[in-house]
């Protein structure tokens, strides 16, 4: 590590406090992917914005996913300590603005710039870690982010709806305030400082290129099937988006300071990791975020009662996400423990696939829970074993790569499954009177019908979401193959030279 990235030791608090206001930053920008979904049509109704509510989820995942890469380069160069306050300081202003608007263009914008402090947090927060703690023991840290983020899918509809029915779905956006102010306390106190290198430049031409293929990613994924897959609105994003990453190769070779490093990018373990996050998180969110409505279409129960049925999906998720991150010490147990999450992760999925309208209480339990723990066991182990792959000076960048592949792998997984389950129960529900489609975001579509009916469309939807979980599945399969040839650093501190991984033990707090 250089002398001007050595790390200066928290002023107080140690490890604990500098790893509670990190979480909950976590907390905070998981949430506002999650807790909005339960109040869209209270928002539409009172901005009078139906036709275009779609873009108020949109916004903040479409800008959280473009920036991820830039803010992980700029805190290599800056100093992460630095830009992660930024980063909080953006998101707490515009949750405010959020709750502050009085039309949905202004809440779009300011949606925007929330997710451009969100993504922000969340990567930095990842690379933060690699600062705080010695490379053996990041997978035990990284861990208690991942249990953050499956709490935070459940709880996040749970409170939106709570928000909105008893106080108003502005508190959705306004909550964040005193959370984060307090996270934001604690950080500019507790964490790490790192020192800006000298003579850093910034890859303009490079950050401008990579968040234009990332919006086009995520347009694509996001209303690819509302503007049709064959339109010319979709077909030219596609086009644009690998025009813009065609044209970031180059650029990148010639950078001075790239933000994606070409260097970090041939390595396997990157490149590997990255697709395997991509694929894992692209299960996980078909998971996540359809689940609870397979359970309040077919089974009726509420939103609330939904997050309890969950609740053994949470808990295999945050009891694997334990043991993996303290298994996970040793990095010959890596690739061992990758391989376990995705084959467990895949028997979840095949057994999701046999579930059906007169599925009891107690499979389902047991099904989610194996589900859990697939899903908990995978996503933290593939960042720590790029984090040990690269040198200390790029672990922003290197925990954006993985960020990035993540995150546009949860947005392909919710579309492809939404997908899967529309034109499926299209095709068993065709001659119902809903139309032969159904609406997601409308759960008392189905409960509307008279009796016969609505119990053939309850078996229909079942079926559809069971077929959608036996598609996604192959991807899991794919995931196998690739951990298979992962090879993990096989030291703590990755492949940097022998001097970072010196420097980076000594210059972290004892935990």
């Amino acid at each position: 590590m250089s002398t001007a990235q050595q790390l200066r030791s928290p002023r107080t608090g140690g490890v604990a406090a500098a790893m509670s206001a990190l979480i909950l930053a976590v907390l905070l920008a998981s949430l506002d992917q999650t807790i909005v979904s339960t109040a869209l049509p209270r928002i539409a109704e009172d901005l009078n914005g139906f036709d275009d509510i779609a873009w108020v989820s949109a916004a903040y995942l479409l800008a959280s996913t473009a920036v991820t890469p830039v803010w992980g380069k700029l805190g290599d160069m800056f100093g992460r300590k630095r830009l992660y306050l930024t980063a909080t300081s953006v998101f707490l202003i515009a949750s405010v603005a959020c709750g502050l608007v009085q039309n949905l263009p202004e809440l779009i914008a300011a949606r925007v710039l929330q997710g451009v402090g969100g993504g922000g947090m969340i990567v930095l927060t990842f690379a933060l870690v690699g600062d705080i703690v010695a490379p053996g023991e990041r997978g035990r840290y990284q861990a208690m982010f991942g249990s953050v983020y499956g709490v935070a899918s459940i709880a996040g509809p749970l409170l939106g709806g709570v928000f909105t029915d008893q106080l108003s779905w502005r508190w959705a956006f306004l909550v964040n305030l005193p959370v984060g102010a307090v996270a934001l306390a604690i950080a500019a106190r507790a964490l790490p400082a790192t020192v800006s290198r000298a003579g850093a430049r910034i890859d303009y031409l490079g950050s401008l290129l990579l968040a234009a293929t990332a919006t086009g990613l995520i347009l694509i994924t996001s209303f690819g099937e509302r503007w049709g897959w064959t339109s010319p609105a979709t077909l030219g994003l596609i086009a644009a988006s690998v025009a813009t990453a065609a044209l970031l190769v180059p650029v990148e070779r010639r950078a001075a300071a790239p933000v994606l490093p070409p260097a970090m990018l041939a390595s396997r373990t990157v490149v590997f990791s990255s697709l395997i996050g991509f694929l894992a998180n692209a299960a996980m969110f078909s998971v996540l975020v359809y689940l609870p409505t397979y359970l309040q279409i077919v089974h009726g129960v509420s939103a609330t009662l939904s997050g309890v049925h969950m609740l053994p999906l949470v808990a295999g998720l945050v009891i694997s996400q334990s043991l993996a991150g303290r298994w996970s010490a040793h990095a010959g147990r890596l690739r061992p423990i990758l391989l376990g999450g995705l084959l467990a992760n895949l028997a979840g999925l095949l057994l999701l696939g046999t579930i059906g309208a007169a599925t009891g209480t107690f499979v389902l339990g047991l099904y989610f829970l194996i589900t859990g723990v697939g899903i908990g066991m995978v996503p933290m182990v593939v960042l720590t074993t790029v984090q040990n792959s690269v040198p200390a000076a790029d672990l922003g960048a290197a925990s954006a790569v993985v960020t990035f592949a993540r995150s546009i792998g949860a947005a392909f997984g919710v579309a492809v499954f939404g997908a899967l389950l529309s034109n499926e129960f299209a095709d068993r529900a065709g001659g119902l009177p809903t139309g032969g489609g159904f609406d997601a975001a409308r759960p008392d579509t189905i409960a509307q019908l008279p009796v016969a009916p609505r119990d053939t469309a309850l078996d229909a939807f079942a079926h559809a979401t069971a077929t959608g979980y036996l598609w996604i599945a192959p991807t899991l399969a794919v995931g196998v193959l690739l951990a298979l040839f992962l090879k993990p650093a096989r030291k703590a501190g990755g492949e940097g030279r022998p001097s970072d991984r010196h420097t980076a033990r000594e210059a972290a707090p004892a935990a």
